[in-house]
């Protein structure tokens, strides 16, 4: 018995001294293992006479419970010192200031185009949109755009490949939101043509267009609104009056001026350029170009499927982004689309 007091105190003296799981279950399996010294003592009770082998057989079964018991304890032990580890290395400062989720907003080009969207439908206009890869019909030909024109050069149109690699000179990304025009007319002549006198066209286009331009007032891609207006006695007054009267609103300011200089364009006749000066502010008294514009070119309207002889109508273009950069005061159109959000979240 006093070498079995002394198997159980070795056992656990050595159970004590293991700090790693590992070599912990190393030592247990020296005593309680397979081969372990316990275990051969059990294994050996058949050896002894009837008379000692119960009361063996009872010490090495205590003892044996001993040496359990602390194993388990010592695994316990183990099992919390690691965890008491772990949490102070991954402590958690209760008293910082959480993280708060960031909160996404509307782009300021599509801030500006939903305003423009909203002035317009406030006086009878419509939003019409159409694909943006086009047919170089709708988007030339149809526009009144002679076969020559420098616009329809690579130099400035992005024309697509064919299946076979080769660059098709019918299909492009359309250059400006025109064609939608040359579509809504068609559309519309088609919805009405049983009546006799044909329902007005009132619609804006607004959309992306792809030129081949780029710095620090051009982009690939930018955006445009074009408005068209065909009825019975449509007249470049009425025209003034509806340009005129949507950038006051849109500035919120009845101090600035409205001119229009004389200019061309293929798809319109007259054409003028649109210009504008605020009275006050940092751009006091300095003319900026908004927008082109001009009665639609009978051609235009024919392409359309409209009679020129019985009907008449105004169109105008204008980019959104140059009215973003005017309203927010920014100075580089590319701003826009570097995708910076420390510029973006200025706008939230």
């Amino acid at each position: 018995m006093d070498n079995l007091d002394q198997l159980v105190a070795s056992a656990l003296a050595e159970f004590a001294a293991v700090s790693e799981p590992a070599r912990l279950e190393d030592v247990k399996a020296r005593y309680l293992g397979k081969d372990g010294t316990l275990t051969a003592l059990l294994k050996g009770l058949g050896k002894l006479p009837p008379e000692e082998r119960k009361t063996a057989g009872a010490a090495i079964n205590v003892a044996k419970g001993t040496v359990e018991s602390a194993l388990a304890a010592r695994r316990d032990a183990l099992r919390h010192a690691a965890l008491e580890s772990q949490l102070a290395a991954e402590a958690l400062d209760v008293t910082l200031p959480g993280r708060a989720q960031s909160q996404g907003s509307i782009h300021p080009v599509m801030r500006t185009l939903d305003r423009i969207e909203q002035l317009f439908r406030s006086i009878g206009f419509e939003v019409a949109d159409g694909p943006e890869i086009e047919a170089d019909w709708h988007n030339f030909t149809a526009l009144n755009t002679p076969e020559n024109h420098p616009a329809r050069s690579m130099h400035d149109t992005f024309y697509l490949l064919g299946p076979d690699g080769r660059v098709r000179e019918d299909v492009l990304l359309r250059t400006h939101t025109s064609p939608v025009q040359i579509r809504t007319m068609l559309a519309h002549v088609e919805k009405h043509k049983h009546l006799e006198h044909m329902p007005e066209i009132r619609v804006i286009c607004p959309g992306r267009v792809y030129r081949v331009d780029s710095d620090a007032t051009h982009s690939p891609m930018f955006h445009q609104v074009e408005g068209l207006w065909v009825g019975e006695d449509v007249s470049f007054a009425d025209l003034k009056g509806v340009v005129a009267d949507f950038l006051r609103r849109f500035f919120e300011s009845d101090d600035l001026k409205v001119r229009f200089r004389p200019s061309f364009f293929p798809f319109t006749e007259p054409s003028a350029e649109i210009d504008v000066a605020f009275m006050s502010g940092p751009l006091e008294g300095r003319w900026l170009e908004i927008a082109g514009c001009g009665m639609v070119h009978p051609n235009v309207l024919r392409f359309g499927g409209v009679d020129p002889e019985k009907y008449t109508g105004f169109a105008f273009g204008m980019g959104p982004d140059r009215l973003t950069m005017l309203r927010y005061g920014i100075n580089d159109l590319r701003l826009f689309f570097d995708g910076d959000l420390r510029f973006l979240s200025q706008f939230q």
